[in-house]
């Protein structure tokens, strides 16, 4: 796979639209999710290229409220929960139906099983569940086993989804892949060339689709994936930015690699 200038290279930007995950990719991954923060040059760069007018929406298994809150001031286009919640660009929102007794009875069911492992963190997604052992190492497998029984008991309400030092239970029918092909048939995506930008196992379902629709398709970080490209951290992906800014004449804001290095 090619780096960041190999990435770069095939892209034109005003023929694009832009599909961001968040957590690894525009953000680094902290040991708990709410100290998780974007770096504002990147936030900049996103905002100078919404006011370009190019498409672009964040892609994540975040809730779209808690989006709001690390986007802020910015807006976008959004898909939450791995899809299960998604706002398009005229801030139409469309969730999937879901059971909510039905998942409250499974809250506690897990908050239960949880409690005996109090390094284990459960995050209440409202629709999802995600059983992160970032902090607890030691517990990979006891998460795992958890999250494959609730996963095996709830089949027709839930999914496991694995992640980095997570797995989630996320609602039957939630795919970031499919939401991004939803993406691509409204405006003002369709017509553009999609790009999907993600760093995990959960995104791999979004860089098979955009491959599929002709896109391009680019992990950050080592691993085995779908993706055609590579760039190598969140600070590369700030530099890459920085690129396509250039590309449409706008100088990039300053200090990508600074800016994703420490709090704002």
């Amino acid at each position: 796979m090619g780096g960041q200038d190999d990435a770069q290279a095939a892209l034109d930007p005003r023929r694009c639209a832009f599909f961001f995950d968040v957590d690894g990719t525009l953000a680094e991954i902290q040991p708990r999710p709410e100290l998780v923060f974007v770096p504002p040059a990147i936030l900049a760069a996103l905002g100078r290229l919404q006011a370009r007018g190019i498409p672009l929406a964040v892609i994540s298994g975040r809730r779209l409220v808690d989006l709001d809150r690390l986007f802020a001031p910015l807006r976008l286009p959004a898909a939450g929960v791995h899809g299960a919640e998604r706002r398009d660009a005229a801030g139409r929102q469309q969730r999937l139906p879901v059971d909510r007794a039905a998942l409250e009875r499974v809250r506690a069911e897990l908050a239960q099983a949880c409690a005996g492992h109090p390094d284990l963190y459960l995050e209440n997604k409202d629709v999802a569940f995600a059983l992160h052992y970032r902090l607890a190492p030691q517990l990979e497998e006891t998460a795992r086993r958890l999250a494959e029984d609730f996963a095996r008991r709830h089949a027709d309400l839930l999914t496991l989804q694995p992640g980095k030092c997570v797995f989630e239970l996320k609602p039957r029918g939630a795919s970031k892949g499919e939401v991004i092909r939803d993406f691509m048939d409204s405006s003002p995506f369709a017509g553009h060339r999609p790009v999907f930008v993600g760093d995990d196992l959960t995104d791999e379902a979004g860089f098979a689709a955009v491959n599929e629709l002709g896109g391009h398709s680019i992990k950050v970080g080592p691993g085995p994936t779908a993706a055609v490209q590579r760039l190598d951290s969140v600070a590369a992906v700030g530099r890459w930015l920085g690129e396509l800014l250039r590309a449409l004449g706008e100088p990039p804001p300053l200090s990508f690699t600074q800016q994703t290095e420490g709090p704002p």
